[in-house]
């Protein structure tokens, strides 16, 4: 199971843990498994589509991750709500 990493306010929806071991042969199917044992958070990572909401940022062992990224039991993802201001 790989190991995923949520931060800010995600974390308040995936049972307010960070870290979570989820199964996924994808970023986006690691994600759809995520909001399956977690259904507060669906709609805060993945749109209506499935497809990655344009504010998360994802990252596999520290790189950018897209939808198709391919994911191994031993990898690390983080799950990042993209930062703003002024």
């Amino acid at each position: 199971m790989a190991d995923v990493w949520l931060r800010g306010a995600l974390k308040g929806v995936a049972g307010g843990r960070s870290q979570h071991a989820i199964d996924g042969g994808t970023v986006v199917e690691l994600l759809r498994e995520l909001e399956r044992e977690h259904p507060a958070s669906r709609g805060w990572i993945l749109d209506e589509r499935g497809r990655i909401r344009q504010h998360i940022n994802v990252f596999v062992n520290g790189e950018y991750g897209e939808e198709q990224t391919p994911i191994a039991a031993d990898d690390r993802i983080d799950v990042l709500p993209a930062i703003s201001g002024g």
